[in-house]
């Protein structure tokens, strides 16, 4: 018969993984920003990994979700559309003679404050044209969003919607259970904060 791990005994073997996962992507990126495998650079990105994870040790983020395929396969098919739609919209904008778009930035609060969905939520939004992350309250879970061609009150609850869709779709392709259940159901003030 075996004996449950002890707590802490577990939470010192996820940050050892945590760390070797940090560590094979560093060496990774170090290898692809060279833009050749070779024993060089695999020598040189395991030697920098190592000073990078020393001396400018990772905040502990933990993945307890898990990866769906549909949700995935829907994720990507929404940013592709988006990221084509808002690309012609910006640039419609950016020909349109006489035309001076107003600009808005707004506070959402997500639904999942937690870093992980923080920063993957972020990341989308910035990669989209015509919104940027301004700033992040990383305590109360708002993104500050900056977002292009407010024509009004309307719009601005679109562009808040938009903001959640984004953060539902990404908790939809990776999130665990409880995650996509607390963003289904769970409920934000539709006006911030």
């Amino acid at each position: 018969m075996t004996t449950p791990e002890a707590p802490e005994r577990r939470t010192r073997i996820g940050r050892w993984r945590d760390q070797l996962i940090a560590y094979g992507w560093l060496v990774l990126a170090w290898n692809l920003f060279w833009g050749e495998f070779t024993w060089g650079n695999l020598l040189g990105g395991l030697l920098t990994a190592g000073v990078v994870l020393l001396f400018f040790p990772l905040p502990p983020v933990t993945f307890h979700g898990r990866l769906r395929p549909w949700g995935l396969l829907v994720f990507g098919g929404r940013f592709v559309v988006e990221l084509v739609r808002a690309s012609a919209h910006v640039a419609r904008i950016a020909v349109q003679p006489g035309y001076t778009p107003r600009s808005a930035i707004i506070g959402v609060r997500l639904r999942l404050p937690t870093d992980l969905n923080l920063a993957l939520t972020a990341e989308v939004l910035s990669l989209v044209p015509g919104t940027l992350i301004i700033e992040v309250d990383r305590d109360a879970g708002i993104l500050y969003v900056h977002v292009l061609d407010v024509r009004g009150p309307a719009s601005l609850a679109a562009s808040r919607d938009q903001v959640r869709a984004v953060e539902g779709r990404i908790v939809a392709a990776i999130g665990s259970t409880a995650e996509l259940r607390r963003t289904r159901t769970g409920e934000v003030d539709k006006e911030f904060p």
